[in-house]
């Protein structure tokens, strides 16, 4: 079982399924709505998926034809991606809303490298500290 939520917490979700494989996407629009160089994405069956709460509180948005992506209205947190046409489509879950922790989890990798953030080389490896930086 997988569940997750928005930073406010108005809106919540659950997804009766394992933990897929983890996509970081680096297409200009999953770095427009994640704010970030990637989004971290995971696919659940459609039919596995509901919302607990506050789905009320949710606005979307059609970023291409047919692809509708869904944000917690009062906290912006970016939560799902689906293509609306397809009833077999999964459901993508943006993975910093999981509040369920994966143990052991798998990756597909890196995808739309062609589009990435100049800024960002996934294969730099830079300094890593338990909280803030030193001296920050």
């Amino acid at each position: 079982m997988l569940r997750g939520s928005c930073a406010c917490g108005a809106v919540a979700f659950e997804a009766d399924a394992p933990a897929a494989p983890i996509a970081f996407c680096h297409c200009r629009t999953c770095r427009k709505v994640s704010g970030t160089a990637f989004a971290a994405n995971m696919s659940v069956p459609r039919n596995a998926f509901r919302w607990l709460r506050g789905e009320d509180r949710l606005t979307s948005y059609e970023s291409s034809p047919g692809k509708v992506r869904r944000f917690c209205a009062t906290c912006g947190s970016a939560l799902t991606a689906e293509r609306t046409g397809d009833p077999n489509a999964a459901v993508r879950v943006r993975l910093g809303t999981l509040d369920t922790p994966l143990k052991a989890p798998t990756f597909v990798g890196h995808m739309w490298r062609s589009e990435a953030a100049d800024w960002f080389d996934p294969e730099r490896v830079v300094p890593q500290w338990p909280e803030f930086a030193p001296g920050r």
